[in-house]
């Protein structure tokens, strides 16, 4: 038997990165469907990456794949919520980042979801695994965790 994790708080992450919620995103029992938290996930981490100049989807020579996603739900978002997503870095590989991420309703303090995320860089023509250096390590570092 697996044990639940405890909710992250706030001041487990530096990052945050906002998100709103839309109509869309809220299922028939009145509150944003559980897919979404992945897609939080991803926009948070990318929309990072390609801000800070050190992803561009359409033009780098390498590039991020997901390998791996989880989330644990503690509470549920409603629309119109605000979600601040945290987001640090549990792991940096030779190739590969593993991120801690937690999702807050609003100006909440701990945690209504989390997961990990997993991403492997590769090359954009032959999706083989190329290492991580230069300014995207340098990125990456500066949100590890307990650092």
């Amino acid at each position: 038997m697996t044990t639940r994790p405890s909710a992250f708080t706030r001041k487990d992450f530096r990052l945050f990165r906002d998100i709103p919620t839309r109509w869309m995103d809220v299922d028939t029992y009145g509150h944003v469907n559980n897919v979404q938290y992945l897609s939080f996930f991803d926009t948070a981490v990318n929309g990072w990456l390609i801000e800070e100049h050190v992803l561009d989807p359409r033009r780098s020579e390498e590039i991020f794949l997901v390998v791996e996603t989880g989330c644990s739900y503690f509470s549920e978002i409603v629309y119109p919520d605000r979600v601040a997503v945290g987001v640090r870095v549990a792991r940096l590989g030779g190739s590969s980042v593993t991120y801690d991420i937690a999702l807050f309703r609003n100006d909440g303090d701990v945690a209504c979801a989390q997961g990990r995320f997993v991403h492997v860089q590769v090359d954009a023509r032959t999706r083989r695994p190329t290492p991580i250096v230069g300014a995207r390590r340098t990125l990456l570092s500066s949100i590890v965790a307990g650092d």
